[in-house]
């Protein structure tokens, strides 16, 4: 039965892992299809020349725009939802093995894949590009995606965020370079069939998942086991786990990073960028777009790898120069009574001392007012020393209920907001627990003034907060 989706093309097998998919004509259904992934794997199989179909528990603008592309999306999931004639399913990482829809597919002998699966799958015959590490992996892949198609290089990607800039959160170009994020979670990237890769960084997350450190480690290094003899590795050079991942590799390997021992050596200074490369020239410089010495480094990553695939250093650094950043990833969103109002997505302690950091010192406000949305349960309890520690920046935490995804009950029972809030406190800094949305919107219209920075942090839904505030 794995063989019945290309029956159009019998010469390609689900069951040989390593042969190209030609999708011509494939029915493919995607299960949470509205997530930012799946829904970009989706055009972008459509463009290949599937006939896609797929379903989401609730309508969003993502759905809306894939119904107008002409994509069928039903707001159930059901076994009724799976089409009859049906090929082949796809499942987001948020579904669980016994979901309806993947009952109801292998009771009628239909493949089913992961998302990361399909994408690996689709790597196969191109030349893919994996942007792997704990943090930057959106921005990287936009600023990477955003340069080659300046550069005229037209390539494919699929992006975790939207985008303006590149048209969204995936496109299918002609060129044959297919660029996508690595995701770590559930292991995931072990899936990938990148040409070249990076590993922007590694820490500590997941340990729903993950024993601890060592098993992370381990992971990458399975990673970026999967780049083949011909293809190159591309690792931050200031990672401590650097050598672990490396070795035994048969690929290319350069590091990058701010150290001078660093092969592509990044020098941020008074808001510009240089590129330093490992014969020691000096090949491009640029204005930074966005704020912090970590964009400056992932700029840099998307730099390196861009012009390893084929653009002159100058398209680069005129590419990265107008790049306007992303959704939730230190976007502002505008001004209310003279108070700034940022969004941004992080949800790791590095991720908020950081982004926090770049903020104060851009912007550099007479308040910072931080509302943050701790998100899983898990990593809230595992992390609490580091998040305690991680928001030494803020004048003022708001902490609304934490956002409950993929946790057991249990799990979702042993730590609450006010524990983080208590933390915080004991650190010294002025925090409150408050819920819901609508009263955190009321305490910010009575307290922020002008001079203020609101920046609404968080994985889940949290950016709400800033639009209400907004109006």
């Amino acid at each position: 039965m794995a063989d019945r989706i290309f029956m159009m093309n019998a010469h390609v097998s689900l069951s040989d892992p390593h042969a190209p998919l030609d999708l011509t004509q494939a029915r493919i259904h995607f299960v949470g299809i509205g997530g930012c992934g799946m829904s970009g794997l989706a055009r972008m199989a459509r463009r290949f020349g599937a006939v896609c179909t797929g379903s989401d528990l609730q309508r969003s603008a993502v759905v809306d725009a894939l119904t107008a592309d002409g994509v069928t999306v039903v707001l159930e999931q059901t076994a009724a939802a799976v089409p009859d004639p049906c090929d082949l399913v796809v499942a987001s990482a948020a579904i669980k093995p016994g979901h309806p829809e993947l009952a109801e597919a292998r009771r009628r002998g239909v493949p089913v894949l992961k998302y990361s699966q399909m994408l690996g799958r689709l790597m196969i015959g191109r030349t893919g590009v994996a942007v792997a590490g704990t943090h930057g992996k959106s921005t990287t892949t936009a600023i990477l995606s955003h340069i080659l198609i300046q550069a005229g290089l037209d390539p494919s990607f699929i992006l975790g965020a939207h985008c303006d800039q590149i048209g969204g959160g995936s496109r299918t170009g002609g060129s044959g370079i297919l660029i996508a994020e690595a995701c770590e979670y559930d292991r995931s990237f072990h899936n990938l069939h990148p040409t070249h890769a990076t590993v922007l960084n590694i820490e500590v997350d997941h340990l729903d998942l993950y024993r601890g450190l060592d098993e992370i480690v381990e992971a990458f290094a399975v990673f970026a086991r999967r780049v083949p003899k011909d293809g190159s590795l591309l690792i931050h050079h200031e990672t401590p786990q650097r050598l672990a991942v490396t070795a035994r590799l048969d690929c290319a390997v350069e590091t990058i990073g701010f150290a001078p021992q660093a092969d592509w050596q990044v020098k941020a200074v008074n808001g510009h960028t240089r590129l330093r490369s490992p014969d020691g020239r000096i090949v491009a410089s640029w204005p930074n777009p966005l704020p912090g010495d970590h964009m400056a480094y992932n700029a840099s990553v998307a730099a390196v790898t861009a012009h390893r695939l084929g653009a002159p250093w100058d398209a680069v650094a005129d590419a990265v120069a107008g790049f306007r950043g992303l959704d939730r990833r230190m976007q502002r969103l505008g001004e209310r009574g003279g108070a700034v109002v940022i969004d941004d997505y992080g949800h790791h302690p590095t991720e908020i001392d950081t982004t926090l950091r770049a903020l104060r010192r851009h912007y550099r406000p007479d308040r910072l007012i931080c509302v943050f949305q701790p998100h899983q349960h898990s990593r809230t309890r595992f992390l609490m020393d580091q998040f305690a520690v991680s928001f030494g920046e803020a004048d003022m935490v708001i902490v609304p209920e934490i956002y409950f995804v993929r946790d057991s009950e249990a799990e979702r029972q042993a730590v609450t907001a006010q524990d983080l809030v208590e933390r915080l406190r004991e650190t010294g800094v002025q925090a409150m627990h408050l819920s819901p949305f609508e009263a955190i919107v009321e305490r910010l219209q009575v307290i922020a003034r002008p001079g203020d920075l609101v920046v609404t942090m968080g994985a889940g839904d949290v950016w709400k907060v800033a639009r209400a505030f907004l109006g």
